[in-house]
């Protein structure tokens, strides 16, 4: 059966966010190169909707179109390290500020328990399932702003961040894991203080750059 136009659309869509989902669970690492046959034949489609799919996430600079066949996750750099976590702040914060204004205690304990969630999983050392908590708990957070064109820029950079997740976990040491400062913006939100609440995501992507930066100075990365 021929695929109607918005059915193809629909399609491009759907792989579009399972592309970028596994970005930002960290699935990729920087470098890796998604063929695009390869993704289709996965994904039981032909190779138009994922070429389409792929083509925007190159538009979003979370990916890299480097031939006809097949894209890539950009290499890991100090400079596109900064600016994302630049971008983050700014994004995140503004998000937090608003969502001290949208909250009900229901909300609260839905971000305790993932909170809880993350710090039980870090212990274990389940990765996968920390980092699956922590996004849970962010974007809880986030969409209490009730601004989905922000939430949506607040994706697309989380796109970017996530195969840098895999640098993280292999080759830099742990000393702030992001508990801490959730438990300020819980507090920050039951208080209804936009600044604080702001304060607490931006230290929480500051002091978990700490850790990078030093990987970068001892390789001498630019």
């Amino acid at each position: 059966m021929k695929m109607q136009p918005e059915e193809m659309g629909s399609l491009s869509a759907r792989i579009y966010s399972k592309v970028r989902d596994g970005l930002i669970i960290g699935n990729f690492a920087p470098g890796d190169r998604l063929l695009m046959q390869d993704l289709a034949e996965q994904l039981g489609t032909s190779i138009t909707p994922v070429r389409e799919a792929c083509l925007r996430l190159v538009s979003e600079q979370a990916l890299e179109l480097r031939s006809g066949r097949f894209a890539a996750v950009p290499d890991l750099s100090r400079a596109r390290y900064i600016q994302i976590k630049l971008i983050r702040v700014a994004l995140e914060g503004l998000a937090a500020e608003h969502a001290a204004d949208h909250f009900a205690p229901a909300d609260l304990e839905q971000l305790e328990t993932f909170r809880a969630s993350f710090v039980e999983s870090h212990k274990a050392g389940n990765i996968k399932e920390a980092r699956s908590s922590n996004r849970a708990f962010h974007f809880g957070v986030y969409r209490l702003s009730r601004m989905p064109m922000l939430i949506g820029q607040i994706e697309s950079m989380w796109a970017s961040r996530g195969p840098i997740l895999n640098v993280y976990d292999r080759e830099i040491p742990r000393g702030y894991t992001g508990a801490e400062e959730h438990d300020h913006l819980i507090e920050a939100l039951r208080a209804g203080d936009r600044k604080r609440a702001r304060e607490a995501i931006e230290n929480d992507i500051q002091r978990g750059s700490h850790g990078f930066l030093r990987y970068f100075d001892e390789r001498g990365s630019g």
